[in-house]
């Protein structure tokens, strides 16, 4: 495909500062790919003299394929294509002596820092785990803002603060300590030290040559700050962004880099890509009235050459599960008509929890789904205990899930235990389970380890023997309340909060296993334990086991994992007041970045967007009539149809309609 005049000017325009501001669909990633190519065969720069950052592996692993299919591998070799960290990191590696630090320094993940932070302030904060998030996220952001111990003491409003601030410096000798770093760490060293060590600069200017920065909006300080060290004076650079999809301040960003580019460069050329190749002009035209809203220092319009095509929909239901409901069916009924695929079509929904119902609907309704951005319902390891009692209840062989069980909640069933129990088990070729009864065991262990395990092992059994009564919902019931899970929860949950949230997915596991037992789901038949958990354990598997890209899956996600993705018809969940703009946002008076957010979640759709609505929604228990969302009133009247009572059809729309259906089934049969 040729590039447009503004696409072949942002390629072409390598003699100072570009900033190319790509409106949603308009090609950056085209854009990006084809100026690396033209730097290293138009302008005799070398591939290991250039960089290009971007904020995934993902999307950094598609530039560098992208750019080896322009540039083959000779040409493309020693091209820097990778994540802000990962250059971070690389930084790290190669001055490690510069930073003081020592050559096997190790990376602390957010489970290191936590556990870390909690052994540290157990006199400050006495583990309150709500308050160590608070205090973890205080640090990540004073790091992002190149803040060091002492400048966040000086700055440190309140006394939770400033005790925050004493934290910080006690966690951060203790990471020197340790000789450790962790995630923040990767843009904050490097900055610090490419500011104060002129030689290192000169070295690492002098390395890259030209610099490409992809998602520009989503910066925040500390990498703006790496991108100015990086490209000095000479101001070798192409920023990509679109200031419409900044949607992460919650993580630091701040598309106000965009305008400081701007006063940082003065000789900056400003490119403007408004063409999209995503979307019909319907689809455009709201998204660009919607956007219209919010305050801008760069206008742009975005166009397209396809039609108008079919008006966004707004449908109304009568609460969660009727919306679901809805979706489902006008997805199902749509795909038949319109003889598409399930992976043309994208639900999108503003958090994660709204996922359960649509997955619970989708599932009853044998449409494949995958989600993208979240855990999926079945990767969740609450329910993955559960759901790992269950199998050992219908198969007591199951070793695998008997392991994940044995010792969750805790029962003193060490490691010590289980490997003596494991090795005598292979020795008698059986299972775990079926061995802890054998008296053969007791030469091999003894003492408490014993006592606990044949403890678990005889509770298991009275179980089984309520399932063999006929009790299946009570066997199901028993199995949660005998084992205290939902005090564990909150005894291993990171707050009290996640604990709720966490026993409420395995109450909404047990109401579905009991509805399908009882024969309320699917195929209104009952079917025993073993029949439900086999159906859910095999669903468990095949969305692990599905080739990620290419499966034919209905895409869940939620909007913020939706950027940068398209899909030819989409469905936008809870279009409402309260969730999208979410309550937090409005009370924080931040609005703005959910009118972008709501611009992401309509410029993802090709051909057909339909949003969806309630009448009344459950909320912390409580029932709520939502307002619908201001966003909808925001876009052009004509272009959007609201559901409203259906007039009667005359008998010729009813024949015509007829007909079209079935040729629509008879043209199915002859594929």
């Amino acid at each position: 495909m040729k590039l447009n005049p503004q696409q072949d000017e942002a390629v072409k325009y390598v003699s100072g500062p570009c900033l190319v501001l790509a409106g949603a669909g308009s090609g950056k990633t085209r854009v990006i790919t084809n100026k690396i190519a033209y730097l290293v065969q138009q302008c005799g720069y070398k591939a290991r003299n250039i960089a290009a950052v971007t904020f995934t592996n993902k999307a950094a692993r598609e530039m560098k394929e992208r750019v080896g299919q322009s540039l083959g591998k000779s040409e493309s070799r020693g091209l820097m294509v990778s994540t802000f960290h990962t250059m971070g990191l690389n930084i790290i590696r190669r001055e490690y002596k510069a930073l003081g630090l020592k050559a096997g320094f190790s990376l602390f993940d957010d489970q290191d820092q936590m556990a870390l932070l909690k052994e540290l302030t157990e006199k400050q904060l006495d583990g309150d785990k709500e308050l160590l998030s608070q205090l973890l996220s205080a640090i990540s952001n004073w790091k992002n803002d190149m803040l060091t111990p002492a400048q966040a003491l000086a700055s440190a409003e309140g006394e939770q603060y400033q005790l925050f601030a004493h934290c910080y410096d006690m966690y951060q000798k203790q990471m020197t300590a340790y000789n450790a770093l962790d995630f923040d760490d990767l843009i904050a060293m490097p900055v610090l030290l490419l500011k104060t060590n002129s030689d290192v600069r000169q070295k690492w200017q002098s390395r890259i040559r030209y610099l490409l920065v992809d998602e520009y909006q989503d910066t925040n300080t500390s990498q703006y700050e790496l991108v100015k060290l990086l490209v000095g004076e000479r101001g070798r650079l192409t920023v990509v962004g679109d200031d419409d999809q900044s949607i992460y301040s919650w993580r630091g960003a701040k598309p106000q880099n965009l305008v400081l580019l701007g006063k940082d460069y003065p000789n900056l050329r400003l490119i403007k890509l408004e063409q999209n190749y995503r979307s019909t002009s319907r689809i455009l035209r709201c998204a660009n009235i919607l956007i219209a809203n919010n305050p801008h220092v760069y206008d742009k319009t975005l166009f397209s050459a396809l039609p108008d095509g079919n008006k966004l929909k707004v449908l109304r239901a009568n609460n969660e599960d009727h919306e679901a409901e809805r979706i489902t069916g006008e997805l199902i009924a749509h795909k038949f008509l319109n003889r598409t695929d399930y992976k043309h079509y994208a639900i999108l929904y503003r958090g994660n929890h709204q996922s359960r119902i649509i997955e619970k609907s989708l599932m009853q309704n044998r449409v494949p789904y995958k989600i993208s951005g979240g855990t999926s319902f079945f990767a969740r390891a609450e329910i993955k205990d559960i759901m790992a009692y269950l199998r050992v209840l219908v198969n007591p062989d199951d070793d695998n899930a008997f392991l994940r069980i044995v010792n969750t909640p805790r029962r003193e069933i060490g490691p010590v235990t289980l490997e003596k129990l494991g090795s005598y088990a292979n020795m008698r070729g059986k299972s775990l389970f079926e061995c802890s009864f054998e008296i053969g065991l007791e030469q091999h262990l003894s003492g408490r380890g014993l006592e606990n395990l044949r403890r678990f092992t005889q509770w298991i059994v009275g179980i089984e023997d309520n399932l063999q009564r006929g009790d299946s919902v009570e066997a199901v019931r028993s199995i949660v309340r005998d084992i205290n899970y939902e005090d564990w929860l909150y005894e291993t949950s990171s707050s009290p909060k996640a604990a709720e949230m966490r026993m409420k997915n395995v109450s909404d596991l047990y109401s579905w296993i009991v509805a399908d037992l009882e024969g309320d789901n699917y195929d209104k038949e009952e079917k025993t334990l073993k029949e439900v958990v086999q159906r859910l354990t095999l669903r468990d598997m095949m969305e692990r086991g599905e080739d990620e890209d290419d499966a034919d899956q209905v895409q869940l996600m939620t909007l913020h994992a939706s950027k940068g993705l398209e899909f030819p018809y989409v469905y936008l969940m809870g279009s409402e007041e309260g969730i999208l703009p979410h309550q937090s946002s409005v009370d924080e008076n931040n609005v703005e970045e959910e009118r972008r957010l709501m611009y992401v979640g309509i410029t993802r759709a090709q051909k057909e967007l339909t949003f969806t609505m309630c009448k009344e929604r459950r909320q912390y228990g409580e029932l709520i009539r939502p307002e619908h969302s201001r966003f909808l009133d925001e876009l052009p009247f004509d272009d959007v149809e609201w559901e409203t009572v259906k007039k009667p059809q005359s008998a010729e729309e009813r024949m015509e309609k007829g007909q079209a259906h079935i040729a629509n089934i008879r043209a199915m049969f002859k594929k």
